[in-house]
């Protein structure tokens, strides 16, 4: 890859959990996407669970990006009435990355069939940062998190600050 596409930097990463059920102990996809990050040499600078509330999720989407370059929030991105993650971290963002959902569901098509069509994932750039707006499932976050997050985060990052 062309070294002015990916450029050598510190990344922290941010995991807000949007659930009205979890708590820390019960949280498996939190715990997932931090051990994940971890194994990528990405420390975590901010963790929380927050309920399924668009002011409570964006109060905590805003604490994170002040802390973490990478921010994913997991859960609340489905059909519901109360999901409402997309909703509170889409207005924010400053570019869209449309491949990120577009590629999660592909992904998502191969193990879970036609079900897939249901997540809205999203991801984007919101101040030189990226956020990423991921299903709740253990299964999911460990598909977006191995196979789409890390693999780019340093390229997204890199073109997010040009």
């Amino acid at each position: 890859m062309n070294p002015d596409h990916v450029k050598a930097q510190t990344i922290r990463g941010a995991i807000i959990t949007v659930s009205s059920s979890r708590t820390k102990d019960t949280d498996r996809s939190g715990e997932t996407i931090i051990r994940l990050l971890k194994q990528a040499d990405i420390s975590i600078s901010y963790y929380t669970i927050v309920p399924d509330n668009i002011p409570a999720i964006r109060n905590e989407a805003f604490k994170a990006i002040a802390r973490a370059e990478c921010i994913i929030l997991n859960g609340g991105t489905g059909l519901t009435h109360d999901d409402c993650t997309i909703e509170a971290i889409s207005p924010l963002l400053d570019k869209k990355i449309d491949g990120f959902g577009e590629l999660f569901r592909m992904l998502s098509y191969q193990q879970i069939g036609s079900a897939a069509m249901l997540s809205r994932a999203l991801g984007g750039i919101w101040s030189g940062k990226v956020i990423f707006c991921i299903p709740g499932s253990p299964g999911a976050v460990e598909l977006a998190t191995s196979k789409l997050i890390l693999p780019e985060i340093t390229h997204i990052l890199t073109h997010a600050n040009k």
